[in-house]
C-alpha cells in the first residue's frame, strides 16, 4: 500500500519528470551545476566571470581583473530551504503553501539526478528541521514526507511575524560547509531587514529565490464586505472591498511592497522568480530554468 508522500513523489515524476529533466540536463553546465574546488590557472576577467572568483592579488599587480578557475565537479548539493509559516496557508486551493511543496519536490527530484545530493531545511518562528543532504529517490520521499506532515509551530500568538532574517542566517550556518545551490521558497511576508543575511547567502552560494504568492493579495477581489483575518498575529478586520477609497489604497499599498521587494531582492543580487498559486506548476518550473540560464550567461 502507498503511502500519501509516495503517491505525491510518483505524481509530480509522471507530470514533470521527463520534460523538465531533459531541460536541465541539457543545461547543466549553463543553469545549475556544481563548484569544484581544485584551483587550476587564471586568466583575465571577462562580463560573464562571476566577481566572486576574482583574484584580487593578481588584479593589483597586473593592473588589471583576473579570475581563478576551477575544477568543476558534475555533482553538486542542493539545498531546500521552505518557509512554513502561517502566512504560508493562503490562498487558492491548499495555499501557498502546497505549492511551495509541490515546487520543492520537483526541483529536488530533478536535481537529485546524476547522483547529486539535495537537503531541506524547513522553517517556521517556532520550530525548524534540518534534513541533511543526500542522494536517491528515498531522500526526496523523506522531505515529501515532512513536508506533508503538519508543521507543529503554527500558532498565532503575540502578535509575530515571520522572522526572514532568522530563516536565511540558519540556511547560512547549515549549509557553510560546502558552495551549494540553495532554493529558498518564501512569500516573504514578515520582519523587515531580510536582504543583508540574503547577500550573505547568495555572498557563498548560488541562491535561486522562489517567491510563492496568491493572485488575491496582488489584486484584492471584490466579495462585499467581509471578515480579514491576519494569519500570523491572528488580527481581524471588517472591511468593505467594494469600497473605491479601499481598493485604492490597497492598490498603492501592494504597488510599494512590489517595489520594496524588488529593491531588497536588488540589494541581496538576486533575480527573485515569482509564482502565484494560479499558475500551471510546468510551466513555472520551466520559465524559471530558462531565467536562471540567461542570468547566468
Amino acid at each position: 500500500m502507498t503511502t500519501a508522500p509516495d503517491r505525491l513523489l510518483r505524481r509530480l515524476e509522471w507530470r514533470l519528470g521527463r520534460r523538465l529533466d531533459g531541460r536541465l540536463q541539457g543545461a547543466y553546465r549553463t543553469v545549475w551545476h556544481g563548484t569544484g574546488l581544485d584551483f587550476t590557472d587564471l586568466r583575465v576577467y571577462t562580463p560573464e566571470d562571476d566577481v566572486r572568483h576574482i583574484d584580487w592579488n593578481v588584479t593589483a599587480r597586473a593592473d588589471e581583473p583576473y579570475v581563478r578557475l576551477y575544477t568543476e565537479d558534475r555533482e553538486m548539493t542542493a539545498w531546500l530551504v521552505i518557509d512554513r509559516s502561517a502566512s504560508m496557508k493562503f490562498g487558492q486551493a491548499a495555499g501557498k503553501e502546497s505549492t511551495a511543496t509541490e515546487l520543492a519536490i520537483s526541483l529536488g527530484r530533478v536535481v537529485s539526478q546524476g547522483g547529486n545530493r539535495v537537503g531541506a531545511i524547513l522553517f517556521d518562528n517556532d520550530r525548524h528541521l534540518v534534513i541533511p543532504p543526500r542522494t536517491g529517490r528515498d531522500q526526496i520521499l523523506r522531505i515529501t514526507h515532512e513536508l506533508l506532515r503538519p508543521a507543529v509551530g503554527k500558532t498565532k500568538d503575540n502578535g509575530k511575524t515571520t522572522d526572514l532574517s532568522k530563516m536565511l542566517r540558519l540556511a547560512a550556518t547549515t549549509t557553510a560547509q560546502r558552495r551549494s545551490l540553495v532554493f529558498v521558497m518564501s512569500d516573504f511576508i514578515g520582519d523587515p531587514g531580510w536582504a543583508k543575511p540574503l547577500a550573505m547567502l547568495t555572498h557563498r552560494h548560488e541562491v535561486v529565490v522562489v517567491r510563492v504568492v496568491d493572485p488575491a493579495e496582488l489584486d484584492l477581489p471584490d466579495l462585499g464586505v467581509i471578515l480579514v483575518e491576519d494569519a500570523e498575529t491572528g488580527e481581524q478586520l471588517l472591511v468593505d472591498t467594494s469600497d473605491p477609497l479601499l481598493r485604492g489604497r490597497l492598490s498603492a499599498q501592494v504597488d510599494a511592497r512590489e517595489a520594496e521587494m524588488a529593491e531588497g531582492m536588488r540589494q541581496a543580487g538576486v533575480d527573485a522568480h515569482r509564482i502565484t498559486t494560479d499558475q500551471d506548476l510546468l510551466a513555472s518550473l520551466v520559465t524559471m530554468v530558462r531565467r536562471s540560464g540567461r542570468v547566468r550567461r
